[in-house]
């Protein structure tokens, strides 16, 4: 069975049971019919021989029978004898044995060497004079009809079962008709390689368009995927190639003879440059690996959130300073949170070096940090380039710069990683931002105590 396709074991599993409620019908229509027309020739045969009395008189010592007398009636003969047994009035089957003993009141089936008969006698005397009143069916008369209705059964079953096995067929095929729709459509993405194809089914609610539905999202999500990959892997060639050129060109000019040992250092260190800078990125792009397989463990306890952030604001001082940025910190003092002291020390510098990168000149960046019952509140505001309101859901993704011009400030790694590492421990962040009047990241943290279990 497991070798045919579900539409033919839903057809045949269809048949079979419709062929098995047939059949036990059937059998209980032919034992109900069966009993129900013996029951109604018993019943003639008792009726007769009770209206017989209205046509047989004694008079004189004798009977006498009206002549309307019914002696035969829908299979149903009825005869009168006298005292003795012998006839007086009306018929018998022609092979029945008439010298069956009289048993009054009695309904009997009697086999003789003619066939099965039933036999019901009923005596009346009057005025010493005995009458015996007796009706006679064939058993064969009575399972005549159920023969009958057996041999109309065995010619209409079998197209019965034919149509049972088309109509399964055809609501089967009906009913996989979506399922068919599905495999082909997959088929077809498969082929051409085309997530952007969906299932086209008609409205309904049913559990196969549930499938299918659950199959949209499914490919929706693998489109994004893929995207994103592709995405990636141009976005990380791009960001790769520049620094590799420096250095392969860097490496170039060191290696000529005339070279003095001044521009060989100044080659070295421009070398240096950009391979920690590829370092960084590369260190980056493999926690944000982890993060997605679910691999990057979280070291959560607890700490001073107040003197990490104190100290990441002095640290950005120093390196605003050479553009004329100021930097300013209000931050509550004794803050604690229960989390993982790097990762958020990482997550707080690169908001503020992102901010000190597309701040202005001469500008201003701010830290703020407050705490609540629950949770922890920080705000890193700059008055710098700004981000475009169509853009701001845009920031999130990895490699993607605001303003091009400035690719050569970072890779674009920094707000996938901070989004990710607020998110990791629980809290949520957003972003506020117009062109020419700066950006505003806010962020939330559970407080200590509130979320203080291991992730990863």
């Amino acid at each position: 069975m497991k070798r045919f396709s579900i539409q033919l074991r839903v057809t045949l599993w269809f048949t079979v049971l419709m062929a098995a409620l047939a059949v036990t019908g059937l059998v209980f229509l032919f034992y109900m019919g069966g009993q129900s027309a013996l029951a109604a020739t018993k019943g003639r045969m008792t009726d007769m021989a009770e209206a017989s009395w209205e046509d047989i008189r004694i008079r004189s010592g004798a009977a006498e029978i009206d002549e309307d007398l019914e002696y035969f009636r829908e299979g149903v003969y009825l005869s009168v004898y006298d005292a003795q047994g012998l006839p007086l009035y009306g018929a018998v089957p022609r092979r029945f044995d008439n010298s069956v003993v009289f048993a009054d009141s009695a309904l009997r089936e009697v086999t003789d060497s003619g066939g099965r008969w039933y036999v019901y006698d009923a005596c009346r005397t009057t005025d010493g004079v005995s009458v015996w009143v007796r009706t006679v069916a064939a058993v064969d008369e009575v399972d005549s009809t159920i023969t009958t209705l057996l041999r109309l059964a065995v010619i209409v079953f079998p197209f019965y079962i034919l149509l049972a096995a088309v109509g399964g067929y055809w609501l089967t095929r009906r009913a996989l008709l979506p399922v068919r729709q599905i495999t082909q459509t997959a088929r077809e993405i498969g082929r051409g390689n085309d997530l952007s194809r969906r299932i086209d089914l008609a409205p309904g609610k049913d559990d196969v368009h549930v499938l299918a539905d659950e199959f949209n999202r499914m490919f929706g999500r693998l489109e994004a995927a893929f995207d994103s990959e592709k995405q990636f892997v141009s976005d990380a060639s791009h960001e790769l190639r520049t620094p590799t050129a420096v250095i392969l060109s860097q490496c170039e000019d060191a290696l000529e003879e005339d070279r003095s040992p001044a521009e060989t250092r100044a080659a070295l260190r421009s070398i240096q440059k950009q391979a920690e800078k590829m370092a960084g990125m590369l260190s980056q792009l493999l926690m944000l690996a982890r993060a997605d397989s679910g691999r990057q463990v979280l070291h959560k306890e607890p700490f001073d959130m107040s003197s990490l952030a104190e100290a990441v604001a002095e640290e950005q001082q120093e390196l605003a300073a050479p553009r004329g940025i100021t930097v300013t910190a209000d931050i509550a003092p004794g803050i604690q949170v229960c989390g993982d002291e790097t990762l958020l020390m990482r997550m707080l510098m690169n908001l503020m070096e992102n901010g000190v990168k597309y701040g202005r000149d001469n500008g201003h960046l701010s830290l703020t940090l407050t705490a609540g019952e629950d949770t922890v509140t920080g705000v890193v505001a700059d008055d710098g380039i700004g981000i475009a309101a169509e853009d701001l859901d845009k920031i999130w993704r990895r490699f993607w710069q605001a303003d091009p011009s400035h690719s050569g400030k970072g890779a674009g790694l920094g707000l996938s990683m901070v989004r990710w590492i607020v998110e990791a421990h629980g809290g949520t962040i957003t972003a506020e931002s117009s062109p020419g009047r700066g950006s505003t990241f806010t962020f939330t943290l559970p407080r200590c105590g509130a979320d203080d279990t291991q992730k990863g």
